[in-house]
């Protein structure tokens, strides 16, 4: 698990370290050094590269500096472009000292032109200009000359090579917001722990590659964390598999409403995302032409009433549909008064915009709206937003509809994040954007639902201590929910960090510019139904 602690927590961290002597910023800009010095033979060669220091005032410009003098040594040409008149003074003497080529761009009239000319000579650029102590938006002059390199990579995807220090200048340290320019990196060298704003959205997507550098701060060790993104290890340990002694009752029944007159594809969709993911029994409630439509596609699915041990509802039921809405409504307070849990989503979202109807929502009931569902829920229940601000702070907005609600939140968008009312936020960033096509929603409800019910006896008993519980289930439902994607898609099914831009040069690869400019694995075009189908290898490369 990839594990992410607020800048408070990771200075009060360093304190202890700092007061016995600890050399960190000498262990951390020899760590930044190494990677530089990777990136760059991995791209050809280390002496003779022309490198660019973009350095801003705090310890993540000191890293920089002293990282520069280990590339001198390593046969670079290294030149720093100050952009503040309160860098670290004792990494600039080191930095002089060692051959580094320092400029003091702010006695120019146009530092960002100054830094720009000095960028073009320059194959791979280091972004120190702010660290985690920073807060909302750059300030001039630096948010210039930010905004000038992004543009001037933007122009030319092959280089630079950006490596960014500790995070990305720029964006919200601990929500992951982006209030202003932001420098993407190809990968960010972080000091000690992750930061939040390096798996959470939208800033989770600028930051490429995160290398986590060890500095020996134990006292984390203790801490919960702010934020995390489960790895496939993490989904191995919690994916439920049948013992010799299970049957489809042990290994979970699930009861599906969904699909409807008007969108019958729905129930088959969810159907075969649960039935693909290893639960013992899916029981589709629904009128017949979903119904027909389920048991043609899906004869192993039983169409009567009877034990179930988790529900998924709402896919494919519109919101003026008012008799299939008031079943979904029965179906809910069924659930609810029998402890199970179960998935809201779509048309079964509607249901909670008005909270005095309802009892109060446990953790285990888990929405799986989009940013205009979410908006929509909030708006109705008196937080008037809309769909650009819930795509402009995720977190935020999932942490206060689980709050509002009182149940799990899974937030779905290029990066999903699972949000409960306490506890860390899940960031899964496991998927490829062929995955945003119609149905694919339905087909992650029923993976979600039937991980829901695996757990379901569990889960009516209470929340067992320690366990995190749903929402990590829903985390790891939408990790291998985002590698049937790939698959699909004809990728690698294990996606390269969070917006991390692959360089063209690696089999497979193609130079198609992302939106960052940067070349990407592009796949091929899927369909729903292609994501239900690969399922089964997605969990064979979790579990194997």
């Amino acid at each position: 698990m990839i594990r992410a602690h607020h800048a408070a927590a990771v200075r009060a961290a360093e304190e202890p370290l700092l007061a016995a002597g600890e050399p960190l910023m000498a262990s951390a800009a020899f760590a930044l050094a190494t990677h530089v010095v990777a990136e760059l033979r991995a791209r050809g060669r280390v002496a003779g590269s022309v490198v660019l220091l973009v350095v801003g005032g705090g310890n993540n410009g000191g890293d920089a500096l002293f990282a520069g003098t280990h590339l001198v040594r390593r046969g670079c040409q290294v030149h720093a472009a100050l952009v503040s008149d309160d860098v670290h003074p004792e990494g600039l003497a080191a930095a002089r000292a060692a051959g580094v080529l320092v400029h003091r761009v702010l006695d120019g009239a146009d530092p960002a032109a100054d830094v720009l000319a000095l960028a073009r000579r320059c194959g791979l650029w280091v972004d120190a200009v702010t660290g985690i102590g920073a807060r909302g938006p750059l300030r001039e002059p630096a948010a210039a000359v930010v905004a000038a390199l992004a543009e001037e990579r933007a122009r030319w995807p092959q280089e630079p090579v950006v490596v960014a220090v500790d995070v990305p200048s720029g964006i919200g340290v601990d929500d992951g917001t982006v209030a202003g320019p932001v420098l993407p990196a190809d990968v960010t060298v972080t000091m000690g722990t992750a930061k939040p704003g390096l798996l959470l959205p939208p800033a989770s997507g600028l930051a490429g590659r995160v290398e986590v550098v060890e500095l020996g701060l134990d006292a984390l060790a203790a801490e919960p964390p702010a934020a995390c993104s489960l790895t496939a290890a993490d989904v191995a340990d919690l994916w439920p598999v049948p013992g010799p002694d299970d049957h489809k009752y042990t290994r979970g029944v699930l009861g599906l409403a969904a699909g409807s007159q008007a969108y019958p594809g729905a129930a088959a969709l969810a159907a075969a995302g649960a039935l693909r993911t290893g639960l013992g029994m899916v029981r589709y409630l629904g009128p017949e032409v979903p119904s027909a439509l389920v048991r043609t596609r899906h004869p192993e699915v039983v169409t009567v009433p009877g034990r179930v041990q988790a529900w998924v509802l709402g896919p494919g039921v519109g919101p003026d549909d008012a008799a299939r809405t008031h079943e979904l409504y029965e179906h809910l307070l069924a659930a609810l008064a029998a402890h199970q849990p179960v998935v809201l989503d779509a048309g079964a979202l509607t249901l909670l915009h008005e909270e005095d109807h309802l009892p109060d929502l446990p953790a285990t009931a888990v929405l799986t709206p989009h940013a205009g569902e979410l908006a929509a829920l909030l708006t109705a229940r008196g937080e008037e937003t809309g769909r650009e601000a819930v795509t402009a702070a995720p977190a935020r907005h999932a942490r206060l509809a689980a709050e509002l609600t009182g149940a799990t939140v899974l937030l779905k968008g290029p990066t999903t994040v699972v949000a409960a009312p306490d506890g860390p936020l899940y960031a899964q960033h496991d998927a490829t954007p062929w995955l945003a096509t119609a149905g694919a929603g339905d087909v992650l409800a029923g993976v979600l639902g039937a991980l829901l019910a695996a757990y379901g006896d569990l889960l009516a008993g209470g929340l067992p201590e320690g366990v995190g519980v749903p929402a990590s289930l829903a985390a790891a439902a939408a990790l291998v929910h985002g590698r049937a994607a790939r698959i699909a898609a004809g990728l690698p099914p294990e996606a390269a960090r969070a917006g991390a831009p692959v360089r063209a040069g690696v089999p497979g690869w193609t130079g198609a510019p992302g939106r960052t400019g940067a070349p990407v694995l592009t796949g091929v075009p899927i369909a729903a139904g292609d994501v239900a189908a690969a399922l089964p290898a997605a969990l064979r490369t979790v579990l194997a």
